[in-house]
């Protein structure tokens, strides 16, 4: 299995966006929102996207330029005026302290993820490490904390702005190893990022090798959106090959390999090399899974989302998650109401076979869990969301059944009123017989019948 000649990757960070040929054409007040709102979200893109993704025509309405381009509606009027002012004033330290202002009202670690979900070995937190479910732990190498592309909706937004302290990051793994060895009931390793096919095979072999000498983990996945934003990974890249011969050695080891892909539009799956690289990777034994969040603007269609699911059974890999976008960054310019995202997944499957039926949706990762809304039961003031958690915290609530007060606006699961959350997490009193359930950082919370 040899790759085709190298293609040379390019890339342009948000502070060099509008040396972009095709930017440059753009009206001047969408340039001017690009710097702006770069100044506070991390963004960069490749020249794969920019030249074979995105419909230049139709920019900046069209949905590849808005998952990867900022606007300026994904700040708020205030905070985006303040920073437009500074920037022309040249006043850097003011910038600086309004940017990190702004981004800490951004919520920069959903869900607990750096109160909840950080083991710990020996009394000391393991670096680079999130353990949330029981059967599944999160590894984040060092040098895979970036992108080939960046996507304008992304959770993972504080892993790119070179704030140390938000950032998880490791470059040991012997004592992530100790930490699997104490855990044997951890079956999977989830590595992540950022994106781990940044590195070179040669990196991701230190963090994929020391996993194969742990008997208990089964399983061994990795999160990318390069088979989208940069398939030449795969097919030209000149240890492409190296990568490959990688997943073949999992598979080898009697594990299941699976890369965890991100597809959030049908065009990505277009190009003849995308489509290719998902054949390599099927070659060496690993499956493809897809996974992306409902996004407003870009892919809030039944017909995008048919269209997705039919091109990845196409090229043989299988649907996953249809997410429900985070509470953190521009969440407000991103976000779909939740009974929208209920009749687009219903419309969507309603559309396709059974083989691309199997995306599971729409789905909130939140703190107890990930937690589906499985449709609406009942009429007028009895009207109610079904949920269900698909996997918790707690694994007694995996497959648990919730109802929650019907609200049309309702986005989140911090918008919902929800009965019998109370055994799930650590509540308080908050007047009135209700209870508050605090479920992100922050201060956000769900009210409770009790």
């Amino acid at each position: 299995m040899r790759s085709p000649p190298s293609v040379k990757f390019k890339a342009w960070p948000g502070g060099r966006l509008l040396d972009i040929p095709q930017v440059q054409a753009l009206a001047p007040d969408h340039r001017e929102a690009i710097e702006t709102v770069a100044r506070v979200l991390p963004f960069r893109v490749n020249r794969y996207v920019v030249d074979e993704l995105i419909d230049w025509s139709a920019a900046p309405d069209d949905p590849i330029f808005r998952l990867t381009f900022p606007d300026r509606r994904m700040l708020a009027e205030q905070d985006f005026e303040a920073v437009r002012s500074l920037v022309a004033s040249g006043d850097s330290e003011r910038l600086k302290a309004a940017v990190a202002g702004i981004r800490a009202r951004l919520n920069p670690h959903p869900a607990g993820q750096t109160t909840a979900n950080v083991p710990e070995l020996d009394g000391e937190p393991v670096q680079g490490l999130q353990h949330k479910y029981r059967e599944t732990v999160l590894l984040f190498p060092s040098a895979g904390q970036t992108c080939h592309t960046y996507c304008s909706y992304c959770f993972r937004w504080a892993q790119f702005i070179g704030d140390a302290d938000l950032r998880f990051a490791t470059r040991q793994m012997e004592p992530v190893v100790r930490y699997l060895r104490a855990h044997p009931e951890v079956t999977d390793v989830l590595i992540t990022g950022g994106d781990p096919m940044v590195m070179k095979t040669r990196v991701l072999r230190r963090y994929v090798e020391p996993l194969l000498d742990v008997p208990s983990v089964r399983t061994v996945r990795i999160g990318t959106k390069s088979v989208a934003w940069w398939p030449n990974r795969f097919v030209t890249d000149d240890d492409a090959d190296d990568a490959l011969r990688l997943f073949e050695e999992v598979v080898a080891s009697g594990r299941h390999m699976a890369l965890m892909a991100h597809y959030s539009h049908a065009r990505e799956l277009q190009p003849a090399i995308a489509q290719q690289a998902v054949r390599r990777i099927h070659a060496t034994g690993a499956v493809v899974r897809c996974q992306a969040p409902l996004i407003r603007r870009v892919n809030d269609d039944a017909n995008a989302w048919a269209e997705l699911w039919r091109a990845q059974v196409a090229v043989g890999a299988t649907p996953y998650y249809m997410f429900v976008e985070r509470d953190t960054g521009p969440r407000g310019w991103f976000e779909v109401p939740l009974a929208r995202a209920v009749r687009i997944y219903r419309e969507a499957t309603a559309q396709v076979g059974g083989l691309a039926r199997t995306a599971r949706g729409p789905v909130m990762s939140c703190k107890p869990g990930k937690l589906r809304v499985v449709g609406v039961a009942g009429a007028g003031r009895d009207k109610r969301f079904v949920l269900q958690f698909l996997q918790a915290r707690d694994p007694a609530n995996v497959g648990r059944l919730l109802f929650a007060t019907w609200d049309a606006r309702a986005a989140w699961v911090d918008h919902l009123t929800i009965e019998g959350w109370d055994e799930l997490t650590s509540t308080s009193t908050n007047g009135g017989g209700r209870r508050a359930l605090h479920l992100a950082e922050g201060g956000s919370h769900v009210r409770l019948f009790g």
